[in-house]
């Protein structure tokens, strides 16, 4: 940050900055393209259901339950029972949508998804709101642990979508998909970011390239994307080159795409992820590359291995090194 922009008076922060969206000001977004993505699909499939634990309005499944009264069901605050219900409906055919919170289903309902669920392989996408540091409102909300818990997890695909458009097209690949999905939901005001890219197509388990760099390989998931494409262009007038490959599949990852990368120039290697250190996308790759002999420079930008604060959103995301100013001083400071 210059001399001038430490000078400049702050833009005061209310408390609806503890759940603003993640967009930045004047940056396109799409408005709940999770719950307008299954309606449409819902049209063509007459065994989708959605379920909800009394969070439909905050998981943007209320936009089904409108379109759909009679396949919505309100389950109340039971995430035991929400996906109970759930892996009943997908032995009976259906294929539920069961939405909550991603701390809700990762620590209080994971027995119940392990040996309901993914056990028998049982046809439940869940997909939870507020992952990582996307809320302000401190540990009870904030799943920034999530991706761990649920790696763990034999049978269970993990997908952390950047953007409108990569949820828009995750929905009909889940369902596409025989099997347990957990998505990472980006709700409300989503920004959109990848129809830059226009022959970017989800693919669950495929990572993409969306920069060319010689100096760094940033591999980044969910929202991080978004912020990498934003470092990656400060970067390049420092003359340091920024490839970014978004890996929106965490489980399982594309693990022969990943290997090319980081074999490729002798660039630093850093992974960034809205998460803790500890389990998520950052120790996935580092571990594939120890197994597989490749000895690469490596860092990793993500959440601390610690209880976070609440507060405003930008200035956790600051405090905690995953906003796009903190991640460029962290990789000026490696190169």
């Amino acid at each position: 940050m210059s001399q001038a922009q430490q000078n400049q008076p702050r833009k005061k922060l209310t408390t609806s900055a503890m759940i603003a969206s993640i967009a930045d000001e004047n940056q396109p977004t799409r408005p709940a393209p999770f719950g307008h993505a299954l309606v449409e699909l819902a049209r063509q499939r007459e065994e989708i259901v959605g379920l909800s634990a009394d969070l439909a309005k905050y998981t943007d499944l209320h936009i089904f339950g409108q379109a759909f009264p009679d396949r919505f069901y309100q389950m109340g605050m039971a995430e035991q029972l929400l996906f109970g219900a759930a892996a009943g409906m997908a032995r009976e055919g259906f294929i539920p949508f069961a939405t909550t919170y991603g701390v809700f289903a990762s620590r209080r309902a994971y027995d119940f998804i392990a040996m309901g669920i993914a056990e028998e392989k049982l046809n439940v996408k869940i997909a939870c709101a507020l992952p990582g540091l996307t809320t302000g409102y401190g540990p009870s909300h904030q799943a920034t642990d999530d991706v761990a818990i649920f790696r763990a997890m034999p049978n269970l695909t993990i997908i952390d979508p950047c953007d409108a458009l990569d949820i828009e097209q995750a929905v009909p690949a889940m369902v596409e998909h025989q099997g347990p999905v957990y998505m990472r939901l980006l709700r409300g005001k989503v920004p959109v970011v990848l129809d830059d890219y226009a022959d970017y197509r989800f693919e669950i388990g495929k990572a993409r390239a969306l920069t060319e760099g010689n100096e760094v390989l940033l591999i980044s998931a969910g929202f991080m994307t978004m912020r990498a494409l934003e470092a990656a262009e400060q970067l390049r007038a420092d003359g340091i080159g920024v490839r970014v490959l978004h890996s929106p599949t965490i489980k399982p990852l594309d693990e022969q795409t990943i290997l090319q990368e980081a074999q490729n120039n002798g660039r630093l290697v850093v992974v960034a992820e809205n998460h803790s250190e500890v389990g998520g996308l950052g120790e996935a790759v580092a571990s594939l590359l120890m197994r597989r002999g490749i000895n690469v420079p490596f860092k990793q930008i993500a959440l601390p291995d610690a209880f976070l604060d609440a507060g405003a959103l930008p200035t956790l995301h600051d405090r905690y090194g995953i906003s796009t100013e903190a991640m460029v001083r962290r990789i000026r400071g490696w190169m």
